[in-house]
């Protein structure tokens, strides 16, 4: 059949995938994300003429952000369900067009080669890969009860101006839009997870394992964390995190489980190696899935919107009902569970509540010049061999600069032993990737505290790694804040033509990860 995808960092040889991807997706699910794509715009065209005549329809819209979020990178690899999707988009399409009163037509071409002019391709994926990273962050926020109108429309506005035959200018000024959003997403999802699990506490994590049945739980979604928690009370088996979810042992509400032992494992790339020598049950509740291989198939199970084509997957929750994870537990159960390995402590819950709490004693330490300055190391982690240069960078600065981080990125060096300052860690962790924004938030306190005019007046300098479209996301609303001077890497995207490539470095001073363009 033949694909093109491009959309992720480690796009085949920097150009992009044509046989089949380096993810593990075949020609078949690309092209069936492809025709998603196509209708979520078309669907996307009439929700924005029906919003602008007062008719508003959450189920288009959450349709529409679930429908992005199955494309991301490593989410959906199941040909079945990428068809079942197709087939709900058609009559969600159909409805949407009797919403909008149906003067208009629209169609949408399939493909991301299928707009010819290389430089407006370029932008219009840049949108559209910016959307998918906020569908994301505002499907995780809808999970945890939060919504928001206005973003709802703007993915929908945006996506319809796709379709349109725009200049390279307002393209440009629509990924900047795109950027100022993302920053609004953030927010909302910052929000949500505070409020239903308490802001995130300095904590040190364990990260050996303790005998016993066990279950592993990787992914972002913390509604399913906690279900999980729930279920496994009192049952015998103990919880551990992996890659993203490590951040939630330190919401206060998780901590009461005496059964969430700590984390174990470490980035998404590794998770074949470290889901083999795990003996127990694993659940992946979004994106990050690898092809699981034959030694744990019969042990991974896989929630919300991530698939993998004859992966055991959890229903969907009914009339608010918890999802039901007792089939999870039982496999657990009937492994027997994991042997005792040890481990180390690492800390973590530097998000911006705490920070904040403790900014006197930061301010200080800087004023007295016992800290030179910060360093954002956030993002992604991947498999290129590139990627040992967060490693080596944070091992190479300065005694007196403190890291910044967020995101599975921190996995290169949050192990290392990196000291203090004044009682302060090396390597302040906020979260997940979507919980950058608590680093935006720090920096901009720290402007306030300074009496600067900007970001950019920081002692800080920004080292963003990016593997998929969540994080192009926090890149574009790092550049709607108007941070410059941020080095991106590995590579820059293969998404990004030479023209665009020149107005980032004009505009913003983007620079390759490592070195200066």
């Amino acid at each position: 059949m033949g694909m093109f995808c491009y959309q992720c960092q480690e796009a085949s040889q920097g150009k992009g995938c044509n046989i089949q991807g380096v993810c593990g997706k075949n020609d078949q699910v690309s092209n069936l994300q492809d025709k998603l794509i196509s209708l979520l715009k078309e669907i996307s065209f009439y929700a924005t003429e029906a919003r602008k005549a007062g008719k508003e329809n959450e189920e288009i819209d959450l349709f529409v952000i679930e429908g992005l979020f199955s494309t991301v990178t490593n989410v959906n690899f199941d040909a079945e369900r990428m068809n079942s999707l197709i087939e709900r988009a058609i009559e969600i399409k159909e409805r949407a067009m009797i919403l909008s009163g149906g003067s208009n037509s629209v169609t949408a071409e399939v493909g991301v080669l299928s707009e010819k002019n290389e430089d407006l391709r370029s932008l219009k994926e840049l949108i559209i890969y910016g959307l998918k990273g906020i569908a994301a962050y505002a499907d995780h926020a809808y999970v945890l009860g939060k919504k928001d109108k206005e973003i709802f429309a703007f993915i929908e506005k945006a996506l319809a101006l796709t379709l349109k035959n725009l200049s390279a200018d307002e393209l440009t000024a629509l990924v900047v839009e795109t950027g100022n959003f993302g920053v609004k997403t953030l927010a909302l999802l910052d929000q949500a997870n505070t409020e239903a699990y308490g802001n995130p506490e300095i904590t040190k994590v364990y990260t050996g394992l303790k005998l016993g049945p066990a279950i592993l739980v990787s992914g972002h979604d913390l509604l399913d964390f906690e279900e999980i928690l729930k279920q496994t009370e009192g049952k015998g088996v103990n919880v551990y995190t992996h890659g993203e979810m490590l951040p939630a042992n330190a919401y206060p509400k998780f901590k009461k489980y005496k059964h969430l032992i700590g984390n174990y494992g470490t980035s998404w790339y590794n998770q074949q190696k470290e889901f083999e020598e795990f003996n127990g049950a694993i659940v992946m509740t979004t994106n990050c899935i690898q092809r699981p291989l034959d030694s744990y198939r019969d042990r991974i199970f896989t929630s919300g919107l991530v698939a993998w084509h004859d992966i055991k997957h959890i229903e969907d929750r009914l009339e608010g009902k918890p999802k039901d994870f007792s089939h999870v537990i039982e496999k657990a159960l009937r492994l027997g569970g994991v042997e005792e390995k040890a481990g180390k402590e690492i800390a973590i819950g530097f998000a911006h509540n705490a920070v904040l709490a403790v900014a006197d004693k930061v301010v200080g330490a800087v004023t007295s010049g016992a800290i030179k300055g910060f360093v954002v190391m956030a993002g992604c982690d991947g498999r290129h061999k590139e990627r040992d240069y967060y490693t080596k960078a944070a091992q190479n600065l300065p005694k007196d600069v403190i890291i910044l981080t967020a995101g599975c990125a921190k996995f290169r060096y949050n192990m290392l032993d990196l000291g203090e300052i004044e009682g302060i860690p090396r390597v302040l962790d906020a979260g997940q990737c979507n919980d950058s924004y608590s680093l935006v938030v720090i920096a901009q306190k720290l402007v306030e505290a300074f009496g600067l005019k900007s970001l950019n007046d920081l002692p800080v300098s920004y080292d963003i790694a990016w593997y998929e479209q969540k994080a192009v996301i926090v890149l574009l609303a790092l550049l709607a804040l108007g941070v410059k001077g941020i080095r991106l890497g590995p590579t820059l995207p293969a998404f990004l033509s030479p023209n665009v490539v020149k107005v980032l470095v004009e505009k913003f001073d983007i620079k390759k990860g490592g070195e200066i363009i």
